[in-house]
C-alpha cells in the first residue's frame, strides 16, 4: 500500500513538472491560431540540394547571435521559403521569392501582441541604417480585418521605415507552425539572398541595438 502511493505521488510530480515545463515555453511570446489559407507546410519542405549552399552562411553567423539577439539560432538544415505567399507594399499578392536577392529579416507581427508593438520602433530603426538593395526587413502584420487598424498604429508611432506587407489570413504564421518554426508572436526568421532560412527566433529582441546590428552585418558580409 505504501509502494502505491509512493507510485501516486511520484506522478503527480512529473506531471506538476511537465505543466511548469509547458508555462515557461510561453515566456515572451503571444501564441495564436488561425484559418487556413493558401499557404501549406508544403511551401516549407526542404527540396533535395536547394538550400545546400546556405549551410556555411547558417554556420558562420551563429557565433554573432549573442547579447540580445542570442536566442536567434540557426538552422541546421537551411529551408526554402520562397514560396509563402502575402500581400505587398502594394496590396497585391506576392511571394517571399520575389525579395530575391536580398538578405530578409522576416518578421511577424499583430497590433493586439504587446511585445510585437514594442519591437517595431526597433526593427524601423533597423530598416533605415540597414535596409537597402542587399537587406531589408520584411515586416508582415498578420491583424484579421482590414488594414485600417495595423496602418494607424504605424502612423501614431511614426513607423515610416518599413513596407508595409501583410497576410489577414494568418496563412504564413499557420505554414510555419504547421513546419514547426513559428510557435507564437512575436516570430523572426534570417532569410538569405536566395530565399533559404537560416535562422529564427520566438519572441521579442532589440533589434536596433549593436548585437543585432553586427548579427545582420556578419549576415551581410559572409554571404556576399
Amino acid at each position: 500500500m505504501s509502494e502505491d502511493k509512493n507510485k501516486s505521488r511520484k506522478t503527480v510530480r512529473i506531471a506538476g513538472i511537465a505543466i511548469v515545463l509547458v508555462a515557461l515555453a510561453g515566456v515572451g511570446a503571444v501564441y495564436v491560431n488561425g484559418m487556413p489559407s493558401g499557404n501549406t507546410p508544403q511551401a516549407v519542405a526542404n527540396l533535395t540540394g536547394e538550400c545546400a549552399a546556405s549551410i556555411d552562411l547558417a554556420r558562420t553567423i551563429q557565433p554573432l547571435a549573442r547579447g540580445q539577439v542570442a536566442a536567434m539560432a540557426s538552422v541546421s538544415e537551411p529551408k526554402p521559403l520562397q514560396s509563402l505567399a502575402f500581400n505587398g507594399t502594394d496590396g497585391q499578392p506576392m511571394k517571399l521569392g520575389d525579395l530575391a536577392g536580398k538578405t530578409l529579416l522576416v518578421n511577424l507581427w499583430a497590433t493586439w501582441c504587446a511585445p510585437c508593438r514594442e519591437e517595431m520602433p526597433a526593427l524601423n530603426e533597423l530598416q533605415a541604417e540597414l535596409g537597402g538593395d542587399d537587406f531589408e526587413v520584411v515586416a508582415i502584420n498578420i491583424d484579421r480585418g482590414d488594414e485600417s487598424k495595423p496602418k494607424n498604429f504605424l502612423e501614431e508611432i511614426g513607423v515610416s521605415d518599413l513596407g508595409f506587407y501583410r497576410d489577414d489570413t494568418m496563412g504564413v504564421f499557420n505554414t510555419l507552425k504547421k513546419d514547426g518554426l513559428a510557435f507564437g508572436l512575436p516570430v523572426t526568421f534570417l532569410v538569405d539572398d536566395t530565399g533559404c532560412l537560416l535562422a529564427s527566433m520566438n519572441g521579442p529582441a532589440h533589434w536596433s541595438g549593436s548585437d543585432a546590428k553586427a548579427y545582420i552585418g556578419k549576415a551581410l558580409s559572409a554571404g556576399s
